[in-house]
């Protein structure tokens, strides 16, 4: 065999060698998801389809859910982890954004404490009212709710599943920056609030997009917009607040639910990078693709310094609506 076929095999097998001694130790360690929220949620959901496509690159990936004090317990037990890959959080808007400044005190810093992998997914909040509601009083867009809202003042009410809920946040946005009054009732969780909207004892909600979409199609609930930036492809027909609003001060409007991979602080450079890449291949999987449809959540896959930039601006934008609120959850 010629001496440069003989080099060339060679760097071949070790190559092949390599990639096999990878998948093999890949195979040999296991990774702990920690979802901070109890089973059967959009994040727990989210977790496992992760797990699943990340095997071949990061080995045995089992979700544990730690549900507790909003999250809290969860996210803390990743922040005093060792910085080793082997002990990820699936923080969210929550962990990360509100409870610091809902809470007295959380055991953990959001920024200080973890290293920010990828944002996963985003779930749009949808502005609907009760259907009836809206055909009484004549409002068929946001422009009308607004005009109503300024023309009445204090005469609608809003629901939510409770102080310091996204729903009450996305409310307390909504009311400062169009500059309308109405009165929020607090519910014990969304599904109460959805209730008392169906049925009409409120006149409008925040609600997550895909838990008010069998109301919205069935007729019961009439969306005026989404809360997102963009429009979400599973309802491409419902502006964004930010569109409909523009003309009264809401034009900047962006509120969502989101969720991401977060490790312990002090994550070696190496590890952080093949941890991103992991995650954001698998973000980009047909398969996790459909299942988030499921969920009419939109995959975001970033870079790590793009999501720890994100979690920031997150941090910043709740500090001053949860403080223009009063809302605690302790």
């Amino acid at each position: 065999m010629p001496h440069r076929r003989r080099q060339l095999l060679n760097l071949s097998l070790s190559a092949a060698a390599l990639a096999l001694a990878g998948r093999t130790a890949a195979q040999g360690r296991t990774v702990r998801l920690i979802v901070p929220y109890p089973p059967g949620g959009p994040l727990d959901i989210a977790a496992r389809a992760l797990a699943e496509r990340v095997k071949d690159s990061l080995g045995n990936v089992v979700v544990e859910n730690r549900p507790g004090a909003g999250g809290n317990l969860g996210a803390d037990l990743v922040a005093k982890a060792a910085p080793d890959g082997q002990t990820l959080v699936m923080g969210a808007v929550a962990t990360h954004a509100i409870n610091p400044w809902l809470y007295s005190k959380i055991p953990y810093d959001p920024l200080r404490d973890f290293t920010p992998i990828t944002l996963v997914a985003q779930v749009p909040n949808v502005l609907v009212l009760n259907a009836e509601s809206a055909a009484r009083l004549k409002i068929a867009s946001l422009a009308d709710l607004v005009q109503h809202a300024r023309r009445n003042p204090g005469r609608l009410n809003y629901g939510s599943g409770g102080n310091g809920s996204a729903g009450h946040l996305a409310g307390e946005m909504f009311k400062a920056q169009a500059k309308v009054f109405a009165v929020h009732i607090p519910y014990a969780g969304g599904p109460p609030a959805q209730l008392a909207l169906v049925s009409g004892q409120v006149d409008f909600n925040f609600d997550n997009l895909a838990a008010a979409s069998a109301n919205i199609r069935s007729g019961r609930l009439k969306a005026l917009a989404v809360t997102t930036a963009k429009r979400s492809s599973a309802m491409p027909e419902v502006p964004t607040v930010a569109e409909a609003g523009g003309a009264f001060g809401l034009g900047q409007f962006d509120i969502s639910t989101w969720f991401g991979i977060f490790a312990p602080a002090r994550l070696p450079a190496a590890m952080l990078q093949s941890l991103n890449k992991a995650f954001v291949d698998a973000l980009g999987s047909p398969e996790f693709k459909a299942r988030m449809a499921t969920l009419m959540a939109e995959p975001a896959p970033t870079t790590a310094e793009q999501f720890a930039a994100f979690v920031r601006g997150e941090l910043a934008k709740y500090e001053a609506v949860v403080k223009s609120t009063g809302a605690r959850a302790d």
